[in-house]
């Protein structure tokens, strides 16, 4: 039996689905996949259409409502939410270092995991909207950065389940190969770094000062990772949400303490890095992040961690170098790294497992570019103007390939724009929706 809970001006219904791991074996090893429906106080029994939103990440559960807040506000002026922990996330079947060694060996995980891309999410929302709406039922999809991912391979796979799409940061480059995203991205971060150093030119020495000490004597934080200088400038993920880089300057402002042997990075400090760099809460987030780019059409070799390799091609990101000269050390971005799965105790028991994804072959295209050209189903997408984490000039390419795709370009918001825009966002797709915009 559901479990139902009333928040002020909301309603919450518990769902719980089983679902095959693989499928292409409907009969084989179920799964838990949860979801959580969110429905306007007084509109439980209205005959409101359904609006799934699919969370970004990869890896990421979806958003824990408190009544009415951010953008599900607005959305539940119109529809009634259904909040989907993506399979491995949440309340969901985990997939965790707690959990995935019940699997066996390395190989047995990494096959495991296989099965949590967009495609094996696309196809749990299809079972799920059958059983929620019924056959003929079709359902709008609010897609959030790697949720938009997973909505153009929704509408390249199953397109008559669907009778709108909105997407907010989210749209993939269709033939870009892990190598291409990090080759595009690098400069992206650069330019985030310049656009921080200009609002907060005392972080340059501020950050150097952090940068060398790390270079001689890496840091224990709190929950028993370590922090090198390379974790140190993994804290650029934080520059591509709209107040990042604030917090960035307000972490580095309480980096040190005197102490009884003289100045050392401040408690504080450490703990607040502990809590932007640790992946306890969302360890898919790092073990699958290249794997969402593996398409054979495109480059039927592995991914093999991308990012690490085409970073030789951008100098400026060496932190050592750096601190020879007078140029600001440079904060990286959403770039996963193999040697995060030495220096965070959440990952490191994963390690063989992620170099076992990272060196797997042939993995099976997630879009089909035919489709989506004779596509039919309305497509509203947000771009944000030099977006940090998803390529602006691809998602660009990609609103061109959809047939119907009508795309808002703005500037006014970061990645970030639909949690922290009031609604803005969503009033703004929708709207375009209505027909009203």
């Amino acid at each position: 039996m559901s479990v139902v809970i009333r928040q002020p001006g909301v309603v919450l219904t518990d769902h719980l689905f089983q679902v095959p791991l693989d499928h292409d074996v409907p009969q084989g090893e179920q799964i838990e996949v949860y979801a959580r429906e969110v429905v306007a106080a007084g509109k439980e029994r209205a005959e409101l259409p359904w609006l799934l939103y699919l969370q970004g990440g990869p890896g990421g559960r979806a958003a824990r409502p408190v009544g009415r807040d951010t953008w599900l506000d607005r959305a539940l002026e119109d529809y009634r939410v259904l909040l989907l922990d993506q399979r491995g996330t949440g309340r969901s079947t985990p997939a965790t270092r707690q959990t995935l060694p019940l699997r066996g060996s390395a190989a047995a995980q990494a096959e495991y995991l296989s099965h949590f891309r967009a495609d094996s999410i696309v196809r749990d929302a299809e079972l799920i909207r059958r059983q929620l709406l019924g056959d003929e039922g079709r359902w709008s999809l609010l897609g959030q950065s790697f949720g938009g991912f997973c909505t153009l391979t929704y509408l390249s796979l199953a397109p008559e389940g669907l009778r709108e799409a909105l997407v907010t940061g989210g749209l993939a480059g269709l033939r870009s190969s892990a190598a291409d995203v990090y080759r595009a991205a690098y400069p992206r971060v650069a330019r985030k770094n310049a656009a921080h150093y200009a609002r907060y030119p005392e972080d340059v020495e501020a950050v150097r000062r952090v940068a060398e000490h790390l270079l001689a004597a890496p840091a224990e934080l709190p929950g028993g990772g370590r922090l090198t200088v390379r974790a140190f400038q993994s804290l650029g993920l934080m520059l591509g949400t709209g107040n990042g880089s604030d917090l960035l300057h307000y972490l580095l402002e309480d980096a040190w303490v005197h102490g009884v042997s003289g100045p050392e990075l401040s408690d504080t400090f450490l703990a607040g890095v502990q809590s932007k760099l640790s992946f306890a809460e969302g360890p898919l987030y790092a073990v699958l992040h290249e794997s969402i780019y593996g398409q054979r059409s495109v480059d039927p070799g592995p991914t093999g961690w991308a990012a690490e390799q085409v970073r030789a091609e951008f100098p400026e990101f060496d932190a050592a170098q750096a601190l020879t000269g007078d140029a600001p050390m440079l904060f990286t971005g959403e770039m996963i790294y193999p040697w995060m799965f030495e220096t965070d105790p959440a990952l490191r028991p994963l390690r063989e497992t992620a170099n076992l994804l990272a060196g797997r072959t042939d993995w099976p295209d997630l879009y089909a570019p035919d489709a989506l050209a004779a596509n039919r189903v309305p497509v509203f997408a947000a771009v944000y103007h030099d977006d940090m984490y998803v390529d602006t000039a691809d998602s660009l390419a990609t609103a061109d390939a959809v047939r119907g795709l009508r795309t808002w370009v703005t500037n006014e918001w970061e990645h970030d724009g639909l949690r922290v825009s009031d609604g803005k966002v969503l009033d703004r797709l929708i709207g375009m929706a209505q027909g009203r915009l």
